[in-house]
């Protein structure tokens, strides 16, 4: 057989890819190796490794005898569900994944090919960060890498999966995608290790304290998505993924193969979730479910900022982003976490022209002394500048209330939502009827004969007077008023409607969004 030597010598330099000894000690860890992630993930028979004979040139301690094919990373391209992919997937059982010099080469080349040809990128990480022996050649591997990940962001989806630890540089890589993914048990990410935390400040803490998957999803808001096995994660990335475009110019996603199973337009059930009294809290996720699309609703973040819901959902059959209030929790109010939440997602919807729907009722931005210490101003503008600036179709529905700061941010038409619908019931002002008519008449109802009689008369005076969706509609900054039976036709049409809107940006370099 012709180049029959070559041949060989190519089929053996593929087997010293793997080794059976270090597989083995992954799944002594409960981990799947690099290779069986990458598998776990795409079509069967799609991947096309590249650069899988890469390897270090570095020769001082000690690196000489540890030079390995492909320097720790497998890189290359493949298919999830028929659509194209890059991806790279980090080898811990080699040199603990650690990135050097070729290393942040092969995964630059990832992000710069998935950008170039509109697809996809999806980082699978398992690394303990900067590899020593290498100095600054490892760091200017992260800052090629940073480089291309925030030249590519709003051109393609970015995602990390953490399956294994995200050490020092390694997690800037994560905090500069679109999406985190965690597992259970395995996951950690982290800037500075327990032992350096140790020895600087004294304080012992576990790498499961420190960086875990419940830290990053329930406090420090880094992680969007958590799954308690490798399995369940990587069907959640495929899952996430259906609900994209490839790319910022692709066209929206519409799973038409569904339509049949939606239910009816109508429905009565939304008067029995919703309680007539505003102050009574319920489950939006209720609500969710009887407007969209059956079993659609994707949520982000769910650990985190609880009072106020996101993720991706279908309307007939449509990709769309959601924002909602969680009354259950803090009344639905807005505060510096959910902010930041709501912020950032409504900035990747608009990058990828995905439209927005605000399912509203909250009495608006949360006060208090703590909040204002740490910045609700600051934090709080950003969900303004996120939707002034998005150029999306973005529509609202007002099912209680809108109050103060909040109605502007997530309702007004002044600042750029394209329709504002509302229900019969709702209240919309500058704050509650109970609190401004003790602002306004706090000298008479102090000086009545009866204060309590008159506060009563004051908030039903000052209900029908202000507060009253009609009001709002007579200005021009409600479009509808619906019975709630009819919201889901309703959004269904208005989105519809919105689908081809362009929107020009203002020439400019950039705005200055209030991190």
């Amino acid at each position: 057989m012709a180049f029959e030597k070559e041949i060989e010598k190519l089929n053996k330099k593929r087997e010293e890819l793997e080794s059976s000894e270090l597989i083995e000690k992954q799944h002594q860890k409960g981990k799947l190796t690099a290779r069986e992630r990458i598998n776990l993930l795409l079509d069967p028979e799609t991947f096309v490794e590249l650069d899988p004979f890469i390897e270090s040139r570095f020769q001082q301690l000690g690196m000489a005898e540890k030079r390995i094919p492909g320097d720790a990373v497998i890189s290359g391209f493949g298919k999830i569900s028929g659509r194209q992919v890059y991806l790279f997937s980090q080898d811990f059982s080699k040199m603990g994944g650690s990135l050097g010099e070729m290393h942040g080469q092969k995964i630059t080349k990832m992000i710069e090919l998935a950008t170039k040809t509109g697809c996809p990128c999806i980082g699978i990480i398992d690394s303990g960060g900067a590899r020593i022996q290498e100095g600054i050649s490892s760091l200017d591997g992260y800052a090629s890498i940073f480089r291309a990940m925030i030249r590519a962001s709003g051109v393609i989806p970015q995602i990390s999966v953490i399956v294994g630890p995200s050490a020092g540089g390694a997690s800037y890589a994560p905090g500069l995608s679109d999406f985190v993914f965690m597992v259970e048990g395995i996951s950690q990410m982290y800037i500075t290790g327990p032992e350096v935390i140790r020895a600087v400040s004294g304080e012992k803490v576990s790498f499961e304290d420190l960086g875990g998957a419940a830290v990053h999803s329930q406090k420090s808001g880094c992680s969007h998505f958590i799954f308690k096995s490798e399995k369940d994660c990587f069907l959640g990335v495929k899952k996430l993924l259906s609900y994209l475009p490839q790319n910022n110019l692709a066209d929206l996603p519409r799973q038409k193969g569904l339509l049949a199973e939606f239910f009816e337009g109508e429905t009565m059930r939304l008067l029995e979730i919703v309680p007539e009294d505003e102050k009574k809290g319920y489950d939006m996720k209720e609500v969710i479910e009887e407007i969209f699309d059956k079993n659609s609703f994707f949520e982000i973040q769910s650990g985190f900022a609880a009072n106020c819901l996101i993720g991706l959902a279908r309307l007939s059959g449509y990709s769309v982003g959601l924002v909602a209030n969680q009354t259950r929790f803090m009344a639905g109010t807005l505060d510096i976490d959910s902010s930041d939440k709501v912020a950032r997602f409504v900035r990747f919807c608009d990058c990828f022209n995905i439209p927005l729907i605000n399912l509203v009722d909250t009495s608006g931005y949360l006060p208090g002394k703590d909040q204002e210490h740490r910045g609700i101003i600051r934090h709080g503008a950003k969900v303004l500048y996120a939707y002034s600036e998005a150029t999306v179709p973005k529509i609202s529905l007002i099912l209680r209330k809108a109050f103060g700061g909040a109605y502007i941010a997530l309702c007004s038409r002044q600042l750029g939502l394209d329709k504002v619908i509302a229900w019969p019931s709702t209240q919309i002002a500058v704050m509650g009827p109970e609190q401004a008519v003790k602002i306004i008449y706090k000298k008479e109802i102090a000086e009545s004969r009866e204060p309590k009689e008159m506060e009563k008369e004051k908030i039903e005076e000052l209900k029908s007077a202000f507060l009253s969706p009609y009001q709002a509609a007579r200005l021009g900054q409600v479009d509808l008023i619906i019975h709630p039976k009819d919201t889901r036709n309703t959004l269904i049409k208005c989105l519809e409607s919105l689908l081809n809107k362009r929107e020009s940006k203002i020439a400019r370099k950039h705005g200055n969004i209030p991190l």
